[in-house]
Order: C-alpha cells, then sequence, then structure tokens
C-alpha cells in the first residue's frame, strides 16, 4: 500500500476537477451551439487543461503526500517531545521545589534549636552571673568587715598610744608644777642613796 496513490486522496483531487468540467459542458450545452465549432473546440481545450490540471495535481500531490505527512509527522512527533520534555521539566522542579522547602523546613527548625539553645545557654549564664555576684557582693561585706573591725582596731590602739602619750604628757606637766626644786634634790638624794647602799 505504501507508495501507491490512496483512493480517497484521487476522488478528493478528481472530484473538483470534475465538477469544473461537468459544469463547463453544462454551460456549452445550455449556450445551444450559437458560436458553433469554435466555441465547442474552445470547451474542449477548456475540458484538457482541467484534466491535464487535475492530473498534474494527483501527479505532484502524489510526490509531495509523504513528505508533507513526515513534516507533519515529524511536527506532531516534535511538539509530543516537547511537551514530554516541558511535562518532565515541570516534574523535576516540583521535585525541587518539595526538596527545597523540606530543607528550609528542616532549616527553619535547626535555627529555632538553635536560638532556644542560645536562649537556655542566655538564662544559664544569667543565673551563674547573679549566682557570682552575690557571693562577690557577701565576699565584699566580709572583706568590708574585716576591714572596718582592724580600722577600729588601729584606731583604738592610736588613741590608746595618744592616751597614753597624752597621760604622760600630762603627769610630766603635773609633776613640774608639783615638785620643787627641794624635791627633786631629794628625789635625787634617795635614789643615789638606794644605788650606792645595794652596790
Amino acid at each position: 500500500m505504501k507508495g501507491r496513490f490512496p483512493g480517497k486522496r484521487l476522488l478528493v483531487l478528481l472530484a473538483p476537477a470534475g465538477l469544473v468540467l461537468s459544469l463547463s459542458l453544462a454551460a456549452y450545452a445550455a449556450g445551444g451551439g450559437e458560436h458553433g465549432g469554435d466555441a465547442k473546440a474552445q470547451w474542449i481545450d477548456f475540458g484538457w487543461r482541467v484534466l491535464n490540471f487535475s492530473v498534474l495535481a494527483a501527479f505532484l500531490w502524489w510526490l509531495s503526500a509523504k513528505k508533507i505527512k513526515e513534516f507533519f509527522t515529524g511536527r506532531h512527533n516534535d511538539i509530543k517531545a516537547a511537551l514530554e520534555q516541558a511535562e518532565a521539566a515541570k516534574r523535576e522542579a516540583e521535585e525541587k521545589y518539595k526538596e527545597y522547602t523540606a530543607k528550609l523546613e528542616k532549616a527553619t527548625d535547626e535555627i529555632d534549636g538553635i536560638v532556644e539553645m542560645i536562649k537556655a545557654q542566655g538564662l544559664a549564664e544569667k543565673e551563674k552571673i547573679i549566682e557570682d555576684a552575690k557571693k562577690a557582693a557577701v565576699k565584699i561585706e566580709e572583706d568590708t568587715k574585716a576591714r572596718m573591725e582592724q580600722e577600729f582596731k588601729a584606731a583604738s590602739n592610736a588613741l590608746r598610744a595618744e592616751a597614753v602619750q597624752l597621760s604622760v604628757r600630762m603627769a610630766e606637766e603635773l609633776l613640774k608644777r608639783s615638785i620643787t626644786k627641794e624635791d627633786h634634790e631629794n628625789m635625787v638624794r634617795d635614789y643615789l642613796d638606794k644605788v650606792v647602799i645595794k652596790h
């Protein structure tokens, strides 16, 4: 069958040619042959031309039918392949979208986990800082009390020493005021007598 001119296609091509020929003959017959043999010859010539044209059109169709069919078949296949590629690209894009969406959700969850961990570490660090501050405050208070006690003792000792010195001065002043020259000589004599007697 392949390579032969199909009957349906030939019928489709010859039908218009036959119609034109039939109409031409009908017009000639309706004219009653007024123009004589000259008109008859023109119609016969016209008929042959229509027949030649029909045969030529059928022959061209027969030559190009395969290529036309291949062209449209190839075009159909190209469109089909393009649609399949587009569908495959769409599926791949959807898969990539799902993959990236999953990765994004995972990254978001990881970020949320890191934020929570940082918050927890921040709270723990805050508690540690507060605890260290309390310990430092207690130590400072204890150190301050110890220093105050040391300062108080030092001040008390200084006051005592000053009081002793002041007492000695006052005693000297009192002695200087109350002891006369004769009392002084008597004291020296008594001292010398005691020292000489003992030695």
